[in-house]
Protein backbone atom coordinates (compact mmCIF):
# COMPACT_ATOMS: atom_id res chain seq x y z
CA UNK A 1 0.00 0.00 0.00
CA UNK A 2 1.31 4.03 -0.79
CA UNK A 3 1.73 6.05 1.99
CA UNK A 4 -1.58 8.01 2.11
CA UNK A 5 -3.47 4.37 1.41
CA UNK A 6 -2.03 2.88 4.47
CA UNK A 7 -3.02 5.63 6.82
CA UNK A 8 -6.64 6.01 4.89
CA UNK A 9 -7.15 2.21 5.87
CA UNK A 10 -5.71 2.56 9.67
CA UNK A 11 -8.28 5.23 10.00
CA UNK A 12 -10.96 3.75 8.63
CA UNK A 13 -10.16 0.31 10.66
CA UNK A 14 -9.41 2.52 13.90
CA UNK A 15 -13.28 4.04 13.14
CA UNK A 16 -14.67 0.87 12.38
CA UNK A 17 -13.42 -0.59 15.52
CA UNK A 18 -14.51 2.41 18.01
CA UNK A 19 -18.26 1.61 17.02
CA UNK A 20 -17.48 -1.72 19.06
CA UNK A 21 -14.61 -0.99 21.69
CA UNK A 22 -13.48 1.76 23.62
CA UNK A 23 -10.20 3.25 22.22
CA UNK A 24 -7.94 2.02 25.21
CA UNK A 25 -9.35 -1.38 24.47
CA UNK A 26 -8.03 -1.19 20.34
CA UNK A 27 -4.52 -2.17 19.76
CA UNK A 28 -2.80 -2.18 17.51
CA UNK A 29 -3.21 -6.07 16.42
CA UNK A 30 -6.20 -4.98 16.09
CA UNK A 31 -5.74 -2.64 13.21
CA UNK A 32 -3.35 -4.44 11.65
CA UNK A 33 -5.20 -7.05 11.71
CA UNK A 34 -8.27 -5.22 10.75
CA UNK A 35 -6.59 -3.77 7.53
CA UNK A 36 -4.00 -6.85 6.66
CA UNK A 37 -1.13 -4.97 7.34
CA UNK A 38 1.92 -5.56 9.17
CA UNK A 39 3.08 -3.92 12.49
CA UNK A 40 5.92 -2.90 11.14
CA UNK A 41 3.77 -0.70 9.01
CA UNK A 42 1.59 0.43 11.05
CA UNK A 43 4.79 1.93 13.00
CA UNK A 44 6.20 3.23 9.73
CA UNK A 45 3.67 5.87 10.18
CA UNK A 46 2.64 6.25 13.51
CA UNK A 47 4.46 5.94 16.65
CA UNK A 48 1.24 5.01 18.77
CA UNK A 49 -2.44 4.80 18.42
CA UNK A 50 -2.82 8.01 19.95
CA UNK A 51 -0.50 9.62 16.77
CA UNK A 52 -3.10 7.83 14.80
CA UNK A 53 -6.34 9.55 16.56
CA UNK A 54 -4.53 12.62 16.69
CA UNK A 55 -3.72 12.27 12.33
CA UNK A 56 -7.47 11.33 11.84
CA UNK A 57 -8.12 14.61 13.83
CA UNK A 58 -6.32 16.56 11.24
CA UNK A 59 -7.31 14.81 8.45
CA UNK A 60 -10.82 15.15 8.95
CA UNK A 61 -10.79 18.70 9.93
CA UNK A 62 -8.54 19.47 6.59
CA UNK A 63 -11.22 17.58 4.31
CA UNK A 64 -13.92 19.74 6.32
CA UNK A 65 -12.24 22.94 5.87
CA UNK A 66 -11.06 22.78 2.07
CA UNK A 67 -11.96 26.06 0.90
CA UNK A 68 -13.86 28.14 3.45
CA UNK A 69 -11.20 30.27 5.27
CA UNK A 70 -12.69 33.32 3.74
CA UNK A 71 -14.75 36.01 5.52
CA UNK A 72 -17.75 35.38 3.16
CA UNK A 73 -17.17 31.53 4.01
CA UNK A 74 -15.94 31.19 7.32
CA UNK A 75 -19.73 30.70 9.03
CA UNK A 76 -19.85 28.10 6.41
CA UNK A 77 -16.42 26.49 7.21
CA UNK A 78 -17.46 26.33 11.08
CA UNK A 79 -20.79 24.36 10.23
CA UNK A 80 -18.64 22.63 8.06
CA UNK A 81 -16.43 21.59 11.67
CA UNK A 82 -19.10 20.67 13.26
CA UNK A 83 -20.48 18.31 10.25
CA UNK A 84 -17.13 16.75 10.35
CA UNK A 85 -17.34 16.10 14.03
CA UNK A 86 -21.13 14.77 13.57
CA UNK A 87 -19.91 12.54 10.73
CA UNK A 88 -17.68 10.84 13.05
CA UNK A 89 -19.60 10.78 16.15
CA UNK A 90 -18.85 7.36 17.19
CA UNK A 91 -15.29 8.66 16.96
CA UNK A 92 -15.07 11.69 18.71
CA UNK A 93 -17.21 10.68 21.55
CA UNK A 94 -15.14 7.43 22.40
CA UNK A 95 -11.68 9.54 22.06
CA UNK A 96 -13.44 12.90 24.00
CA UNK A 97 -14.45 10.62 27.00
CA UNK A 98 -11.34 8.13 26.49
CA UNK A 99 -7.84 9.51 27.93
CA UNK A 100 -7.37 11.73 24.78
CA UNK A 101 -9.62 14.09 25.36
CA UNK A 102 -6.88 16.71 24.87
CA UNK A 103 -6.74 15.53 21.58
CA UNK A 104 -10.02 16.67 20.68
CA UNK A 105 -9.39 19.93 22.03
CA UNK A 106 -5.95 20.51 20.73
CA UNK A 107 -7.09 19.52 17.33
CA UNK A 108 -10.74 21.99 17.84
CA UNK A 109 -8.39 24.85 18.70
CA UNK A 110 -5.82 24.47 15.81
CA UNK A 111 -8.79 23.68 13.17
CA UNK A 112 -10.70 26.79 14.73
CA UNK A 113 -7.50 29.22 14.73
CA UNK A 114 -6.77 28.17 11.28
CA UNK A 115 -10.11 29.20 10.33
CA UNK A 116 -10.89 32.09 12.15
CA UNK A 117 -7.13 33.73 11.38
CA UNK A 118 -7.47 33.30 7.60
CA UNK A 119 -10.56 35.16 8.03
CA UNK A 120 -8.93 37.87 9.83
CA UNK A 121 -5.47 38.20 7.50
CA UNK A 122 -7.79 39.21 4.85
CA UNK A 123 -9.65 41.44 6.87
CA UNK A 124 -6.63 43.10 7.48
CA UNK A 125 -5.44 43.76 4.24
CA UNK A 126 -4.08 46.98 4.16
CA UNK A 127 -4.47 47.91 7.99
CA UNK A 128 -1.23 47.77 9.46
CA UNK A 129 -2.49 45.57 12.56
CA UNK A 130 0.52 44.15 14.58
CA UNK A 131 0.87 39.99 13.68
CA UNK A 132 0.32 39.70 17.63
CA UNK A 133 -2.60 41.78 17.92
CA UNK A 134 -4.39 39.56 14.90
CA UNK A 135 -3.28 36.73 16.48
CA UNK A 136 -5.15 37.76 19.70
CA UNK A 137 -8.47 38.44 17.83
CA UNK A 138 -8.27 34.61 16.33
CA UNK A 139 -7.35 33.46 19.74
CA UNK A 140 -10.16 35.06 21.47
CA UNK A 141 -12.91 33.95 18.73
CA UNK A 142 -11.07 30.10 18.63
CA UNK A 143 -11.83 29.90 22.63
CA UNK A 144 -15.55 31.04 22.10
CA UNK A 145 -16.05 28.19 19.00
CA UNK A 146 -14.34 25.70 20.52
CA UNK A 147 -16.13 26.28 23.76
CA UNK A 148 -19.18 26.12 22.58
CA UNK A 149 -18.53 22.89 20.51
CA UNK A 150 -16.66 21.01 23.76
CA UNK A 151 -20.20 21.84 25.75
CA UNK A 152 -21.96 20.66 22.72
CA UNK A 153 -19.92 17.14 22.48
CA UNK A 154 -19.77 16.82 26.51
CA UNK A 155 -23.68 16.62 25.86
CA UNK A 156 -23.81 13.59 23.64
CA UNK A 157 -24.24 16.19 20.24
CA UNK A 158 -27.78 15.93 20.67
CA UNK A 159 -28.36 19.69 20.31
CA UNK A 160 -29.31 20.87 16.67
CA UNK A 161 -25.15 22.10 15.34
CA UNK A 162 -27.03 23.94 12.65
CA UNK A 163 -28.97 25.78 15.60
CA UNK A 164 -25.84 26.70 17.32
CA UNK A 165 -23.37 27.78 14.19
CA UNK A 166 -26.88 29.99 13.37
CA UNK A 167 -26.59 31.29 16.81
CA UNK A 168 -23.03 31.62 16.21
CA UNK A 169 -23.24 33.71 13.54
CA UNK A 170 -25.79 35.85 14.88
CA UNK A 171 -23.62 36.54 17.71
CA UNK A 172 -20.50 36.85 15.59
CA UNK A 173 -21.86 39.37 12.49
CA UNK A 174 -19.74 41.70 11.62
CA UNK A 175 -17.93 41.55 15.27
CA UNK A 176 -14.12 40.49 13.48
CA UNK A 177 -14.04 43.02 11.48
CA UNK A 178 -15.43 45.50 14.31
CA UNK A 179 -12.58 43.83 16.84
CA UNK A 180 -10.21 44.85 13.89
CA UNK A 181 -11.07 48.49 13.45
CA UNK A 182 -11.18 48.36 17.58
CA UNK A 183 -7.77 47.33 17.63
CA UNK A 184 -6.67 49.77 14.74
CA UNK A 185 -7.93 52.83 16.64
CA UNK A 186 -6.46 51.89 19.61
CA UNK A 187 -2.81 51.99 18.07
CA UNK A 188 -3.42 54.79 16.43
CA UNK A 189 -4.95 56.58 19.84
CA UNK A 190 -1.54 55.31 21.49
CA UNK A 191 0.60 57.00 18.94
CA UNK A 192 -0.56 60.15 18.57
Amino acid sequence: MQNNTTKQALEASLKKLLMHKSIDKITINDLTADCGISRMSFYYHFKDIYDLVEWVCVEDGRRALQDKKTYDTWQEGIGQIFDAVMENKPFILNVYRSISREKIENYLYKLTFDLIAAVVEEKCVGIGLAREDKSFIAEFYKYGFVGIMLDWIERGMKDDYEDIVHKMSITLHGSIVHSISNFEQAEKSRKS
